[in-house]
């Protein structure tokens, strides 16, 4: 027999996983762990009804403004729409088709452990879900921006070979800054090659548009997970919607607590990994070490998991 559960056992449940007041997380975190398991008993059913909520009020809007492959993705990953995803399930449909795999986060990775992880094909899964009274905004990912929004593209093949090119680039801006003697160099280099990589990142994984029969869809999980905007940043004539340019994104700063007001357009799949070459190439010839100032900041401790991963590579 179990016995009578435990009086901690008995506060995780009734608090459930929803972000910011999950002990379970905040014991992990507490203990230094980055990679935890999904404790999916510790859902209570305020957290799910919050999943059937968000996902039944956002799927007419990603039938009308996602990529195709987007959607093509949700139906090769089962997700339930009445009951938040078990990341064993959402693996065995995953791992067949591009050898990603969802892993379960206590919350912040590290920005060079992040990005590593994608060139080994795993993604760090939050796995709290959002308060029911915030289904319209939260300043940090929980689990359905992480599984509703970004897991259905790594179904696709073109799509997860540009998060594994990615995750090298990481690796090669690690090795570069290794090579600089000087540390203050080093640190300075390192933290301006991070805010363009960060740009990058935002303005096309999280926030991207792509051409598609003649018009434009979001495959961008910032914008699939968002009710409001993934409709808004399609129709609304107050946003700029611009073609690619490498320079520009590297250098153009964004806030996070807003509608976008400026987005940027890709061709195709094909034309993002292109991007991505050129932005390890850029980085090379020193394009990178000195980009506009502005937001994102980058944090000294994500400034030095890069600097600390050159050295041990």
């Amino acid at each position: 027999m179990r016995g009578e559960p435990l009086e901690s056992d008995m506060s995780d449940t009734m608090a459930g996983l929803t972000t910011t007041k999950a002990p379970f997380i905040e014991q992990a975190q507490a203990n230094g762990e980055i990679y935890i398991r999904q404790p999916y008993e510790l859902y209570s059913e305020e957290n799910q009804q919050t999943w059937r909520s968000l996902y039944s009020r956002i799927l007419p809007r990603w039938r009308q403004c996602a990529h195709p492959k987007f959607l093509e993705g949700v139906e090769k990953l089962a997700l339930d729409p009445d009951a938040i995803p078990r990341l064993e399930d959402i693996n065995k449909f995953l791992e067949p088709l591009t050898a990603f795999s969802a892993k379960a986060v206590a919350g912040y990775v590290p920005a060079y452990v992040f990005f590593d992880c994608l060139r080994t094909r795993a993604f760090p899964t939050t796995i709290t879900i959002r308060d029911k009274a915030l289904l319209d905004y939260l300043p940090e990912p929980d689990m359905f921006h992480d599984v509703a929004g970004h897991v259905p593209m790594h179904t696709d093949r073109r799509f997860a070979d540009v998060l594994v090119r990615f995750g090298e680039v990481a690796q090669t801006a690690a090795l570069t800054a290794a090579a600089i003697s000087d540390a203050d160099k080093r640190y300075r280099r390192m933290d301006s090659v991070l805010t363009a990589m960060a740009r990058f990142f935002w303005f096309t994984v999280e926030f991207g548009l792509m051409r598609y029969d003649g018009g434009l869809r979001v495959y961008g999980s910032g914008l699939l997970s968002s009710f409001g905007e993934i409709s808004y940043c399609l129709e609304s004539t107050d946003v700029q919607r611009e073609p690619f340019q490498l320079e520009w994104v590297i250098n153009q700063a964004f806030e996070i607590d807003r509608f976008q007001p400026l987005l940027f357009i890709v061709d195709s799949f094909h034309h993002l990994f292109d991007l991505v070459d050129s932005l390890e190439e850029w980085m090379k010839q020193g394009k990178l070490d000195n980009v506009c100032p502005g937001a994102p900041s980058s944090t000294q401790e994500d400034i030095e998991s890069f600097l600390n991963a050159g050295v041990a590579e």
